[in-house]
């Protein structure tokens, strides 16, 4: 009996514990994207190379951003530099360089009081086409 009893009281400690745990992720400011890549498709040479991230704050306190960084000097992003109240929205946009033709494949870095994700990782992809040439060839 005392075992049955024992072992009834550790379970209910640990349940305790876990839910706990539980709160402690779910407290706290949360962002979540509506979407975690932009495909820009092809675009044209020096075409319009911006796009925005919308997120949402679903966390019990203000979120606030404290950088965003692309992973190169072609990607630059800008951010809401006030806090981001919980239940809110808000937007990240990034502008790519549309004069590199080739492919595209960037990221951006995000780094927030998020409890959920700390450092969240959006991106960019796509084709930027060649440059047109200047006119026909002169005879």
């Amino acid at each position: 009996m005392k075992k049955l009893l024992f072992s009834l009281a550790l379970v209910f400690i640990a349940g305790l514990g876990a839910k706990a745990v539980a709160q402690e992720v779910t407290s706290g400011a949360q962002i979540n994207f509506e979407k975690e890549t932009h495909d820009y498709g092809n675009v044209e040479f020096g075409g319009n190379g911006q796009c925005t991230f919308v997120f949402k704050n679903t966390g019990n306190a203000p979120l606030i951003i404290s950088n965003a960084k692309g992973s190169c000097g072609c990607t630059v992003p800008s951010w809401p530099k006030e806090p981001i109240a919980p239940g809110k929205t808000g937007t990240i946009t990034v502008k790519y360089d549309t004069k590199r033709p080739g492919a595209i494949n960037k990221s951006v870095t995000i780094t927030s009081n998020a409890a959920n994700e700390p450092t969240k990782v959006i991106r960019i992809k796509g084709n930027v086409e060649a440059q047109p040439e200047s006119g026909s060839p002169v005879n």
